[in-house]
């Protein structure tokens, strides 16, 4: 069981999480689809902390002998579920901005063509 006081230490610590999630989105330095996966990952923390029975039965449904084992496991879980996520919006940006590229340089050469035309 945690101290008293490491579990306040603890909630303080998640309320200015959520704090600069907040102002990161209030800003839009941070989209609401990543802000959505942080939030969860913000909850499930904030749960675990209000209720650390609940860590505990996690940790034996899993099957693993240390609590701090399956948060750990937890924890990773999480962080790979956002890089899979960023992954993924970063592969559909870089062939977005390809096919952006390949159009702007038909364009410029379509421009190029109709100046020549003007001057010829």
């Amino acid at each position: 069981m945690i101290s008293t006081s490491l579990r306040i230490a603890i909630l303080l610590a998640i309320a200015v999480y959520f704090i600069i999630l907040a102002v990161l989105l209030r800003k839009k330095y941070l989209s609401l689809r990543f802000t959505l996966l942080w939030l969860l990952s913000g909850f499930l923390m904030l749960l675990i902390t209000i209720f650390p029975g609940l860590l505990q039965m996690v940790t034996k449904l899993l099957g693993f002998q240390l609590g701090s084992n399956a948060l750990f496991s937890i924890l990773f879980f999480c962080v790979l579920i956002i890089l899979v996520s960023l992954t993924s919006i970063n592969s559909r940006q870089g062939e977005a901005i390809r096919r952006l590229t390949q159009e702007l340089a038909m364009l410029e050469k379509r421009l190029c063509e109709l100046e020549e035309k003007r001057k010829g």
